[in-house]
């Protein structure tokens, strides 16, 4: 069957700043966390690569640019790295940070794609992390100033914005599980840091609308619907528990403007609530979002748990439940991440169904496989598995939007290999395949599908 998109519809990929830009303290950039963190445990990044070894984008952005029109895009996302436009977080601006962003935003316009400015990607100022990061609210009111003066420096060009780039996973990283810096497992910053970044993300926005322009802000989520083992009540409940943490947890208050209660009555029953929210959850309420991106990899497989949880262990939502594993699922064993395509439908009947049908975009989804460069045969890179990923992915999305939910576009991860904060280059994402030795660029199978993709707005399925 021959599968149709929406008119307009928005091809592209996704990247950030960090992870392609380099330069990593060179034209007065300040320091972030990940060149924090790379100076202090460089054992922990694989193959000691670190964030000053990307794709070099700063650099070779005007040759890069045509070559997103060359993989099919029309549109595409970055970040704005705060400590470039602000090397302390505050204070004075970085002028070379914005002749760079204003030279971006002019050429990719120049070539034809609309850009996508997201404000944070995992890349907290070091200036800021050393004040507390996000546990301090301060930090919310400084993001916000960062944010106001990038709508003023750039949104008479860009007209769509996003916040922050899946908040929950710096919540995560940095204070329950260990893999992003601060490297805490401490609950209650936790939960303080998910509060202010909310916090932070509905100044921004409430920056935006004061400034009265004409474009569109939201924030990208990634979504991962949390499926039971079985119909059994615990293993619901256990899916129930799931998605509150891991999914309402930032959807809830950033469409609707309100937290669910039962994850405030979870929070309450292990003394994990903040005190004095009240003005900032008015802020909140007030600012919802106008879209939503979408990160969709792979879903969440939970049952309820084998065993009665610590109760003196410090508190993670898998207090109520157990990681599952399907048995006859298939498994991307490069990432050990489930491939599971209807996942994406799941999520645009959700979203069209609770969540007053706001419109959204898949703001990435894509396929990571480690040492692929040891595949290329004569100059060519046939990464089939990639487009078969995509394919399949793309047949569930195109019909939940013919069952009514409002998707406007498809971005995939990524555009050119680039460094993926401490797995380095363990897996290659790319259109383009990337040379670390020389730099030079190599357009995948999959880079050529998608330009023919883009050409006729879908494909033969």
């Amino acid at each position: 069957m021959k599968l149709t998109f929406p008119d307009h519809f928005m091809w592209g990929s996704a990247a950030s700043a960090t992870q392609t830009e380099g330069a990593s303290q060179q034209f007065g950039k300040g320091k972030n966390i990940w060149d924090r963190w790379f100076e202090l445990e460089p054992e922990r990044f694989h193959n000691r690569v670190g964030p000053e070894h990307t794709s070099q984008f700063y650099q070779n952005m005007k040759e890069d640019i045509p070559r997103l029109v060359a993989t099919g895009h029309n549109s595409f996302r970055t970040s704005i790295s705060w400590s470039r436009l602000y090397p302390e977080g505050t204070g004075d601006i970085n002028p070379q940070a914005v002749d760079f962003y204003n030279a971006m935003i002019d050429a990719l316009i120049e070539n034809g794609i609309t850009p996508i400015i997201n404000l944070f990607h995992f890349d907290m100022p070091l200036a800021m992390q050393d004040i507390g990061g996000f546990e301090n609210e301060q930090v919310a009111h400084h993001f916000a100033r960062y944010a106001a003066s990038s709508f003023r420096l750039f949104g008479d060009r860009v007209k769509y914005w996003f916040t922050f780039n899946e908040p929950i996973v710096h919540v995560e990283g940095g204070y329950l599980y260990n893999f992003h810096y601060p490297n805490r497992v401490d609950p209650q910053a936790a939960v303080r840091v998910a509060f202010n970044t909310l916090y932070a993300s509905a100044l921004a926005i409430e920056q935006y609308r004061a400034q009265e322009q004409d474009g569109k802000i939201g924030i990208v989520l990634n979504l991962t619907p949390s499926y039971p083992r079985s119909q059994h009540p615990a293993d619901l409940r256990a899916a129930e528990i799931a998605d509150l943490f891991f999914n309402r947890s930032f959807l809830d208050p950033a469409v609707k403007g309100t937290f669910p209660p039962e994850l405030l009555t979870l929070l309450e029953k292990h003394n994990l609530m903040p005190s004095g929210l009240g003005q900032a959850c008015a802020v909140i309420q007030r600012n919802t979002v106008d879209f939503l991106g979408v990160n969709y990899y792979h879903p969440r497989r939970v049952c309820a748990r084998h065993s009665l949880p610590n109760p003196e262990a410090p508190f993670t939502p898998e207090y109520y439940f157990d990681n599952y594993t399907m048995p006859g699922s298939r498994i991307n064993e490069d990432k050990n991440w489930e491939i599971y395509e209807k996942g994406l439908y799941d999520i645009a009947l959700n979203i069209r169904d609770n969540y007053g049908n706001t419109p959204w975009m898949v703001s990435e989804n894509g396929f990571g496989v480690k040492d692929e460069r040891n595949r290329i045969v004569n100059g060519e890179l046939n990464d089939d598995y990639r487009i078969q990923f995509y394919r399949d992915h793309l047949f569930w999305l195109h019909k939940g939007i013919a069952e009514g939910s409002h998707c406007f576009g498809y971005h995939v991860w990524t555009f050119i290999d680039n460094w993926s904060w401490s797995n380095a280059y363990r897996n290659r994402y790319g259109l383009i395949s990337l040379d670390l030795q020389t730099g030079s660029r190599l357009v995948k199978k999959s880079g050529h599908w998608f330009k023919a993709l883009h050409d006729n707005n879908g494909f033969d399925y």
